[in-house]
């Protein structure tokens, strides 16, 4: 997350199909060709061993020679085959399968859809019975993420700003911090005087001494429960999961759009406010304008 990793080059996914495909077509081809020889051959055996060895010499049903039969029995079979290869599979091919596949997903859900509602009114949840979500004290989500919210690609920051690391190590300092197993692993090490509580569900999950291993959000809170601000810092699903259990919120904006795999969940206004906005522009250690803004509940 807070490292600089060199990204493995890698084959456009597309191209790669394209090669697998070719790949397929080239061996299909071959098998075909290798048919169609053994089928010339095949013949001509069949043709000598009946005229010259006289092999079935007497079988001769409608008056016509046994291996004409054979002959256009194997025939068959082999147009059968140039059928399948030429034009079964331009018609009934990947593409085809894909888009009986998406059919057949599309009523499924439409199906699940009906039933989910017909479930819904037919047994409706009491409204006593709704789970509440209890706010865990003190509890702070810190990120960076661009204005589309983006926070990282291939579990790596898309930036690098020097006064965000610097407030980052400021305000976590001698806290708890949650976090899901990559991100954790995005360190070199554990960033020291801090608690780190991995979210993870491999089991018998190796971590240095003093890094505490728990499957559940709520088995992190419970965790960090002695600390007065525990803080989440990532990845995309652990702030999804925290955000209703959070107090405050402290976030960079970068002023930027970014590719990314990863997010922090949008922000509701209705249940969230602006505490506090401090805005700095780009300069040599910054190559991108950002606001540390802090949120809290209304």
């Amino acid at each position: 997350m807070f490292g600089k990793k060199k990204q493995p080059s890698q084959i456009d996914q597309e191209q790669l199909e394209l090669i697998i495909n070719a790949q397929k077509r080239i061996k299909q081809k071959k098998r075909l060709y290798i048919h169609f020889v053994v089928f010339l051959i095949g013949s001509v055996f069949f043709i000598l061993l009946n005229l010259v060895l006289g092999f079935g010499k007497d079988v001769n049903p409608f008056n016509v020679n046994w291996f004409v039969y054979a002959i256009l029995a194997w025939l068959f079979l082999l147009l059968y085959h140039t059928f399948n290869v030429f034009i079964t599979h331009k018609f009934m091919g990947k593409d085809w399968e894909e888009q009986q596949l998406n059919a057949l997903i599309a009523r499924q859900k439409s199906r699940i859809a009906e039933l989910r509602h017909k479930v819904e009114k037919d047994y409706p949840v009491p409204e006593s019975t709704e789970k509440k979500t209890k706010i865990s004290k003190g509890l702070t989500l810190i990120a960076a993420a661009g204005e589309n919210d983006a926070i990282g690609k291939s579990n790596q920051l898309i930036w690098h700003l020097s006064n965000d690391l610097k407030r980052f190590k400021a305000l976590t300092k001698n806290h708890c911090m949650i976090m899901g197993r990559k991100t954790f692993e995005s360190f070199p090490k554990p960033l020291p005087n801090r608690t780190h509580i991995i979210i993870t569900r491999q089991l018998q999950y190796k971590v240095p001494d003093g890094v505490v291993v728990v499957d559940t959000l709520e088995d992190a809170l419970d965790a960090a429960k002695r600390d007065p601000q525990p803080f989440i810092i990532g990845g995309g699903e652990i702030y999804r999961l925290a955000l209703p259990f959070a107090e405050k919120i402290e976030l960079t904006r970068v002023h930027a759009h970014f590719d990314a795999d990863t997010f922090f969940p949008k922000i509701d206004t209705s249940v969230w406010k602006e505490a506090g906005n401090t805005f700095h522009n780009k300069d040599d250690k910054h190559d991108y304008p950002f606001s540390f803004i802090t949120y809290t509940r209304r």
